[in-house]
């Protein structure tokens, strides 16, 4: 294909010259003419492995070139990436000007074109900026319509500076945030033979993944910072704590717990991160990550508690109520948690959990529950139908076949979700349907 590449800098600069080595026609646009002088002459813009070489060679083949001129380029090719800077204020906030500029000058530019071109932003946006900031802009400038005279797609890039070159030949996946199917297709093929996972997904899909991606690399690097402190402190190897805990690849280091749903509870977890929070305490180590997890924890329950208050009724059936499906185990499970309050502030409620019976529980469990529900007895019932029969709203914490059986049967009750249905996505069209994280 024919390409323009908006923005020569570590990004704009790689994806260039990488698509050029895969037999594209690749033409670089930067306002900087100290770049477009770089380039010209063979020279990698940054310093990066394998990039100058790269450069290099396809400048001398002819695959790249690079101008200023945003007009020439747009009438050379068929698809544009833009790979411009989003730099951020102090406070957080993300500078969209040069986004802004671009798409205005690729809008004129598409104006006197008569053919489709698919514009395709790589540079890393807050989810929204695309539809509701940059489509307008490209639609005002050109006088056409996205998604029929041009085509949009967002595309972003999971290149780390220093490997940047093997990172676009080697992705662990390609997403490919789609206004119209023929946009994604042409996406696709930029991508071809590569390998990883494609995920073709809706523009803020696609906007909000990379946000993702190194939410979660911070969250990792600050985790283990903090696990070597207190290992530091209590004279352990961390690395070597570390090792044994990357070994686990059921659910460490795995999709596992990664799933957006209801809080956490159980006889271990808080119970865990209460006594290592206390153990750094001791030792005089600061360990914020650690210690804001439960009171997180603690955010979420009070979401679903909002959910079901701004449901606008006080008869309410809680399906669900062990902190595990499968098991009867009641200890700081979040649902006991949520009924507690629920009745704390006079609302009806009726519980129905296929694995709860008030004369099987023992132990710590049965202490527990007595403690904190000392009524149950009178709030359990045997019938996910007898539940739904006498509650307005519905709050969903098992996905057990009865309840779902019954929920088939809701009509216009409120179903407040907590563990994602697997029918959550037909589910949205009714009025009365809410997730809790979806």
């Amino acid at each position: 294909m024919r390409i323009s590449v908006f923005g020569l800098g570590y990004v704009g600069c790689v994806s260039a010259a990488c698509l050029a080595a895969g037999g594209h026609e690749v033409v670089g646009v930067d306002v900087n003419p100290v770049k477009i002088d770089l380039i010209t002459r063979g020279r990698a813009p940054v310093v990066e492995e394998r990039i100058g070489e790269l450069t290099s060679e396809m400048v001398r083949t002819g695959a790249l070139r690079a101008t200023t001129d945003v007009a020439e380029a747009i009438e050379a090719t068929e698809i544009s990436l833009i790979c411009v800077g989003t730099p951020s204020a102090s406070n957080g906030s993300l500078s969209t000007v040069y986004l802004e500029r671009v798409a205005e000058q690729i809008g004129r530019a598409l104006a006197g074109l008569n053919r489709r071109h698919t514009v395709v932003f790589r540079s890393t946006m807050l989810p929204g900026t695309c539809a509701e900031l940059l489509i307008p802009i490209l639609e005002r400038a050109s006088g056409l319509r996205a998604g029929a005279d041009f085509g949009v797609a967002v595309n972003p890039e999971f290149l780390r500076e220093g490997t940047s070159v093997r990172d676009f030949f080697e992705p662990p996946k390609t997403v490919i945030g789609e206004l119209d199917p023929v946009s994604g297709d042409l996406v696709a093929a930029l991508y071809a033979g590569l390998p990883g996972e494609i995920f073709r997904v809706p523009l803020a899909v696609a906007e909000m993944t990379k946000y993702t991606d190194n939410a979660f690399h911070g969250l990792k690097i600050s985790f283990a910072n903090e696990i070597g402190a207190i290992c530091q402190t209590l004279g352990l190897d961390s690395h070597q704590v570390m090792e044994v805990f990357t070994a686990d690849r059921k659910l460490n280091i795995s999709p596992a717990y990664l799933r957006p749903g209801f809080a956490f509870g159980g006889s271990c977890l808080p119970k865990d991160l209460r006594g290592l929070v206390y153990a750094a305490r001791r030792a005089d180590v600061s360990v914020p990550l650690l210690s804001h997890i439960l009171p997180s924890n603690e955010d979420h329950l009070r979401r679903a508690f909002e959910l079901v208050a701004s449901a606008g009724s006080r008869r309410v059936g809680l399906f669900g109520l062990s902190f595990k499906p499968g098991t009867d185990d009641l200890r700081e499970s979040p649902l006991v948690e949520l009924a507690e309050r629920l009745l704390g502030k006079g609302y009806e409620l009726r519980i129905y959990d296929a694995n709860v019976s008030l004369s099987r529980l023992m132990g710590a469990n049965r202490d527990y529950i007595e403690s904190r529900l000392p009524h149950l007895s009178e709030l359990l019932t045997n019938s996910a139908d007898d539940v739904l029969a006498q509650v307005d709203v519905c709050v969903v914490g098992c996905k057990d076949p009865a309840v779902l059986s019954a929920l088939d049967r809701a009509g216009d009750r409120t179903i407040i979700d907590l563990v994602r249905l697997p029918d959550a996505d037909a589910r949205r069209a009714h009025p009365g349907y809410v997730g809790l994280g979806w």
